[in-house]
């Protein structure tokens, strides 16, 4: 296993958890890939840890064979011969006792994975809590998962569970200094330009950078993780959507496959995929929110400093949008093996495409331009791209990153990723669109 690098922010909103004096019931959910695991087992280094997960929902997997998977877990990590039940309510009685006394952090791993199928298991869960497990004031009961849509209609959200929960947590992309550091530690040392490459087809997820290997050179470690048929990035996007969406995995798709190119409003991808109402597109693209896959945005009134109603949804995922752009479409010529010898910048596109990754990362790593502009955060009214529609007095612009202080003051940023010196031309642009 790689050693641990980063997830500083989110180690410190948990630490204090161990000094408590009553037990704790954490919710922990975020993108699949993002490292959710991998932090909690860090975390769990401080205490007795136990850790549970479920079968991945595969065809032919039901409820018992869920049950009877975290049963064999069970006895392998508590020494238990043999158990005889077939009752989650059991099965928790007796991890319960189990995890009686002393400091002990237990882990229910992809928790809709292991209690989808069972319509009595959240029930008996939140028993078992009351109980129970709340009973050992010394022990951390985390639940966590990828489908966070899930998560929120069945426990965040749902009656049973208010009150009983501590904190919640969703875990997002490593920041770029941590994949930095990542990188090192695996031994790729590259140029400022080449690690932006990288990571603007990856983004910050752990998982894919583990991926990259010290020894070949950016291109080729692209070529080998996207674009063989066995790497884990061409088969990635399709596996994800299906665990995550099921249903409305190819109505997903169609709605990032729009975001690709630019943000949104609702209205817009409605009318786009042509539906003549919104509903359902809204609750998938709620859905695609809390997978971490597009973030929701509001607009706002440069004069009041008021919030806008209508919502706007930006493709935050770099991966995604680079399988869409390039994997998707050539599955075929990858597959019969004729990708490997294509040079990455003779894409087409691909500049573009480049300075979209790049755009977001940047919009996904604000601090380092705020720390460029010496602003704080706490001074910061509003932060986003900005879109100004054309009237009869304004003229229409858009801003790459338009950021509004307390003080009434705005900083408009121009984002733009290039191998080559950027032009003066950059300047002449900047000023048109803060004139209007």
């Amino acid at each position: 296993m790689t050693r641990f690098v980063g997830r500083k922010k989110e180690l410190a909103e948990l630490t204090p958890l161990l000094t408590k004096k009553i037990a704790s019931f954490v919710v922990i959910h975020g993108r699949r890939r993002v490292g959710k695991s991998r932090l909690i087992e860090e975390f769990g280094k401080s205490a007795r840890f136990l850790e549970f997960s479920g079968l991945p929902p595969t065809r032919g997997t039901t409820a018992k064979k869920q049950q009877m998977e975290f049963l064999r877990q069970f006895k392998e990590k508590c020494g238990y011969s043999s158990i005889t039940t077939n009752d989650w309510g059991d099965i928790f009685s007796l991890l319960a006792k189990e995890t009686a006394t002393g400091r002990v952090i237990i882990l229910l791993d992809e928790i809709s994975w292991m209690g989808s199928k069972d319509p009595t298991f959240l029930g008996k869960l939140k028993i078992a809590w009351d109980l129970y497990f709340k009973k050992n004031p010394q022990l951390i009961l985390i639940v966590c998962g990828s489908v966070s849509s899930w998560i929120q209609r069945n426990i965040l959200g749902h009656t049973g569970f208010i009150g009983r929960i501590s904190q919640s947590m969703q875990i997002e992309e490593m920041p770029i200094l941590d994949c930095h550091r990542l990188l090192e530690r695996l031994g790729g040392k590259y140029l400022p330009q080449e690690f932006f490459k990288l990571i603007g087809v990856m983004g910050g997820i752990p998982r894919y950078i583990e991926e990259v290997h010290g020894g070949y050179t950016v291109d080729e470690n692209i070529k080998r993780i996207c674009f063989k048929p066995d790497g884990l990035l061409f088969r990635e996007f399709d596996q994800i959507f299906s665990d995550l969406f099921t249903s409305k995995k190819e109505i997903c798709k169609k709605i990032v496959t729009l975001l690709a190119t630019g943000e949104l409003e609702t209205n817009e991808v409605t009318s786009s995929l042509g539906y003549s109402r919104g509903g359902f597109v809204s609750k998938c693209l709620d859905e695609l929110v809390k997978a971490g896959f597009i973030k929701k945005s509001y607009a706002w009134d440069l004069h009041t400093s008021k919030e806008k109603q209508r919502p706007r949804f930006r493709l935050m995922d770099n991966y995604t949008r680079f399988y869409l752009k390039y994997i998707d479409p050539n599955r075929g010529k990858i597959e019969s093996g004729h990708f490997t010898e294509q040079t990455l910048s003779a894409f087409p596109g691909w500049s573009t495409l480049m300075g979209f990754q790049f755009e977001n990362l940047v919009l996904n790593n604000p601090e380092f331009v705020f720390e460029a502009l010496r602003l704080r955060s706490e001074d910061i009214v509003f932060d986003n791209t900005f879109i100004q529609r054309g009237t009869k007095q304004n003229k229409g612009c858009q801003i790459d990153y338009l950021i509004h202080t307390r003080y009434k003051m705005l900083f408009v940023c121009e984002i733009k990723f290039s191998r080559e010196p950027i032009s003066i031309a950059v300047i002449d642009r900047w000023n048109k669109k803060s004139k209007r």
